[in-house]
């Protein structure tokens, strides 16, 4: 093996969901600019044609789709359709996702489903969908993107909606790498701590919360977003050949007190 090459992804087709911002931008940045044709998908346009001119300017050229993850029919097309047309999907990263900082007793149903349905569902429906293509072929590696609160629970916020779901995503992860192993397929999750995205960084305006968070990570600062990408790129790569069923702490050391 020439490991100085075992990130190189030439050739690769990389999908990103929720790829028009925070982790997911800089996912599709770092798979691009190692070698990856790179997909965006997010439900915006506008959103996803700012990040298309953002990732040309860091040296990736990229396409998008436009995507409602919670829309199963909708993914299967997609998927089919980005299939057809690149002729194989070989890396899918769920990025798409939503947080709720609520009560539980102050959780509204619509509230709830909202981030249980773009959280887990269209999590399970785009690894299904691309998961399919990738089962066929014999290969393919999918990273999901959970969540240190799939592993602990926060404080002092409290959001149990988001948790449960991130908690859901990591053992769908871990259901699905041991259904497709044996098929070639490859399936992970990233559990990224408090990174510098702008839902992140707008949680300043609240110190009493923004504060406690830096004082319980062990590295005292939150992470930046290519601290994440750039473990996303390890799951996805050949650098990670023997590796499924992962759920992959990218958090500071926050969980390991």
């Amino acid at each position: 093996m020439d490991y100085r090459n075992a990130f190189d992804m030439t050739g690769a087709v990389a999908v990103v969901t929720g790829g028009s911002r925070g982790i997911g931008f800089e996912a599709a940045v770092a798979l691009g600019q190692c070698g990856a044709k790179v997909v965006i998908a997010s439900r915006d346009q506008s959103s996803l044609d700012a990040a298309v001119r953002r990732l040309a300017e860091s040296g990736v050229e990229a396409t998008y789709t436009v995507l409602d993850v919670t829309d199963s029919s909708a993914v299967n097309k997609a998927a089919d359709a980005i299939v057809a047309q690149h002729g194989q999907a070989d890396v899918l990263v769920n990025s798409a996702g939503i947080a709720r900082l609520n009560s539980a007793l102050e959780t509204s149903d619509d509230e709830w489903r909202a981030v249980v349905d773009i959280n887990l569902n269209g999590l399970f429906w785009c690894c299904r969908a691309f998961g399919r293509h990738m089962v066929a072929r014999g290969k393919g590696s999918i990273v999901n993107i959970g969540s240190m609160s799939g592993l602990i629970i926060n404080r002092p916020q409290t959001a149990a909606s988001y948790m449960a779901s991130k908690g859901a995503v990591h053992m769908l992860t871990k259901a699905l790498a041991t259904e497709w192993a044996k098929s070639g397929v490859r399936v992970n999750a990233l559990a990224p701590g408090y990174v510098a995205t702008d839902m992140t960084l707008k949680m300043r305006e609240r110190p009493e919360l923004f504060n406690t968070w830096l004082d319980m990570t062990p590295m005292g600062r939150i992470g930046e977003p290519a601290e994440a990408a750039a473990a996303v790129v390890y799951l996805a790569s050949g650098a990670s050949t023997y590796v499924t069923g992962t759920i992959l702490s990218v958090d500071g050391g926050y969980t390991a007190w």
